[in-house]
């Protein structure tokens, strides 16, 4: 089973940054991806950004490229999601999850019910 733990989340005023962090624990796969998603109140889970964890490719949802960024540290099993030029909109539980994939398939190709694994979740609140 894989543990995922987030931490980082915080109130923060329109325009500031914020990083978020999700530490992996358990069985780990050879290959897999990490996902970040958010979930505003009254609104469907949203898909963030994605990661694949061998070769690092990254893909992000629409509505946060170019301020958002996704990255990795493979010793600590920690993925890592930058937010800058935070927006109102931008508040929501932040969740990460992790899914193995394949070495052929990018990571542009899953889909949110494809992760098997997800964290608890961590409040981002940004203030106007």
């Amino acid at each position: 089973q894989v543990q995922l733990a987030e931490s980082g989340g915080g109130l923060v005023q329109a325009g500031d940054s914020l990083r978020l962090s999700c530490a992996a624990s358990g069985r780990t796969y050879s290959t897999y991806a990490m996902g970040w998603f958010r979930q505003a109140p009254g609104k469907e889970r949203e898909f963030v950004a994605a990661i694949k964890w061998r070769g690092g490719s990254t893909y992000y949802g629409d509505s946060v490229k170019g301020r958002f960024t996704i990255s990795r540290d493979n010793a600590k099993n920690t993925v890592y999601l930058q937010m800058n030029s935070l927006k109102p909109e931008d508040t929501a539980i932040y969740y990460c999850a992790t899914v193995p994939i394949t070495e052929w398939r990018p990571v542009s190709d899953l889909r949110q019910y494809e992760y098997k694994h997800w964290g608890q979740g961590t409040q981002v609140t940004v203030s106007s």
